[in-house]
């Protein structure tokens, strides 16, 4: 099975190797049929502390590495992290 890949922006660089990262997704609600937003907030492994607040990044599904990461950061598309 493949493994999956998200976009999202990073909105918190304080740790130390790690980051989070928001996924904005939209979906039409099955029964009222409006177009809802929902963010959900992964934290990534960011090996070299390249990212930085703001950043677009794209996450890829990995093994756990803590209690909470079981992402990794794969490229920084968008920042002054480049």
């Amino acid at each position: 099975m493949p493994k999956k890949v998200y976009t999202g922006k990073v909105v918190s660089d304080k740790m130390d190797k790690t980051v989070v990262v928001a996924v904005t997704r939209t979906f039409q609600h099955p029964l009222y049929k409006k177009t809802v937003k929902k963010i959900t907030k992964f934290k990534a492994h960011d090996e070299e502390n390249r990212c930085k607040a703001g950043d677009t990044v794209q996450i890829i599904e990995s093994r756990p590495m803590s209690k909470d990461k079981r992402w990794q950061v794969i490229k920084i598309i968008e920042g002054e992290g480049r």
